[in-house]
């Protein structure tokens, strides 16, 4: 049972080491909101995401009072919407007016995001994925609050080319489309291979469809805690330093258990999984990057980096698994290069590069994310690196996922500005030899052979 003397054992986590819950996510199907009027699937998806969520944000507010755990955001996911708009969007234009529905819908209730302007596309296209991918830029750029991602492949089902190609042409134009805001759309937009269906955080939550007709998920984070527990243990041998990250990881997914459980009880919604993801935040002290500095780097990048991501990613969920039944999402440590002060000062100081990224999601929690690239990187550059981290997905049996950003009108050697817990990034170089002969072949990459188990 969790009991009030966890809480308050974790009081010094959260005034010292930047403890949160980062989210409380609702999730709501949309099956029952489809039709073929588009006004009337417009308004029963307004209709049930407000009655289903009225609630949510006040919840969270009461929870992070009585038990003095900041919940930094409340947030909702959604059925992907291409299924949800399947019978009534016959253009882009059509399912735009869905994404403006849904941030209308989640400015009145109050949350930070909402995600699920979503496609699932790992083996084919309908004709309505298509539509809501083309969709994308102009909805992001007209909305504030939604949140798109498409899943282009799987382990099960090989990698869908050409959607990853027409996704490279998606990010430019949500780019060109947000550039007075420094292509601050593409922030709201990832690509997935194996993307869960039960993920809290944006920008790739969504509803799965094999989820219940509403659920709660929490997301839990807690690097600058997991930095200072390393701290007691410099200099003592990996058993040591493995053990400590066990015990943190534990006592920080209770949190997130106890946050969890509480808000489906006010809110009459089943519990669905805590996430124990490691996401850092802009604030010092809260990074990632840092954890493996402390384990024994000067920088996120030096040799051994990758092996101490892995050692870190395992240990946080070894210790999360003993503390929950039902643990899920992405679990694991997020590597977001704008996200993560210690990430930025590892670019800025030459030690971490687009390619040494790339080989650290091989054994990290999501992939290359939130990552500024120079404004005129080319459509299919971008299909290429997305085909590069959907391999290691699909190959590794796990979650990979791709969020660029080009920022248009700035290069290399620049920085963006994004806010908040979007921080801001260095525009780093990439690999300017060209793909465009393999970007543009049709078809898709078959499923690995170790996928047939059935």
């Amino acid at each position: 049972m969790i009991n009030q003397f966890e809480v308050i054992e974790t009081n010094k986590m959260v005034e010292e080491e930047n403890l949160d819950v980062r989210t409380i996510t609702m999730g709501i199907s949309l099956l029952d909101c489809i039709d073929s009027d588009l006004d009337k699937c417009c308004k029963k998806i307004h209709d049930k995401i407000f009655e289903s969520a009225k609630d949510l944000v006040k919840t969270g507010e009461k929870i992070a009072k009585e038990y003095g755990v900041p919940i930094v955001n409340k947030r909702i996911s959604v059925t992907p919407i291409a299924l949800v708009g399947g019978a009534c969007c016959n253009t882009p234009d059509d399912f735009v007016k869905i994404a403006i529905t849904l941030d209308d819908v989640a400015r009145e209730v109050g949350v930070n995001f909402l995600g699920g302007y979503s496609a699932l596309v790992s083996k084919g296209s309908t004709k309505a994925d298509e539509l809501l991918m083309r969709s994308i830029p102009k909805a992001l750029s007209c909305t504030e609050f939604v949140c798109s991602s498409v899943n282009l492949g799987s382990t099960k089902t090989g990698i869908n080319m050409d959607a990853v190609r027409l996704m490279g042409e998606i990010i430019k134009e949500t780019a060109e489309l947000t550039k007075d805001k420094d292509s601050l759309g593409c922030a709201k937009l990832v690509v997935f291979c194996n993307a869960p269906d039960d993920n809290p955080f944006m920008a790739g939550a969504f509803h799965g469809v094999t989820e219940a007709d509403r659920i709660i998920n929490v997301g839990v984070s807690g690097p600058g805690v997991v930095k200072k527990a390393l701290e007691s243990v410099r200099g003592e041998s990996f058993e040591v330093l493995c053990e400590t990250i066990k015990k943190t990881a534990f006592k920080v997914t209770r949190v997130g258990q106890l946050v969890a459980k509480e808000a489906s009880r006010i809110l009459g919604v089943p519990f669905g999984i805590v996430d124990l993801s490691l996401a850092p935040t802009p604030a010092i002290g809260d990074s990632v990057a840092d954890i493996l500095c402390e384990i024994g780097l000067e920088y996120a990048g030096a040799p051994g980096t990758t092996a101490a991501l892995a050692l870190l990613n395992d240990q946080v969920k070894k210790g999360g698994v003993m503390a929950s039944s039902y643990v899920g999402g992405l679990s694991g440590a997020f590597i977001p290069v704008s996200e993560d002060q210690g990430m930025i000062n590892a670019v800025e100081a030459g030690a971490l590069t687009l390619e040494k990224l790339e080989a650290m999601t091989c054994v990290c929690s999501v992939g290359l994310d939130m990552i500024a690239v120079p404004g005129d990187t080319k459509a299919t550059t971008i299909s290429g690196i997305i085909a590069d981290e959907l391999a290691i997905g699909m190959v590794n049996q796990k979650t990979t996922a791709v969020r660029l950003i080009p920022v248009i009108g700035k290069g290399v050697g620049e920085t963006v500005e994004f806010g908040g817990l979007l921080g801001y990034a260095p525009i780093m170089p990439v690999n300017s030899f060209s793909c465009d002969d393999f970007v543009n072949r049709t078809g898709r990459i078959p499923a690995p052979i170790h996928s047939f188990k059935n």
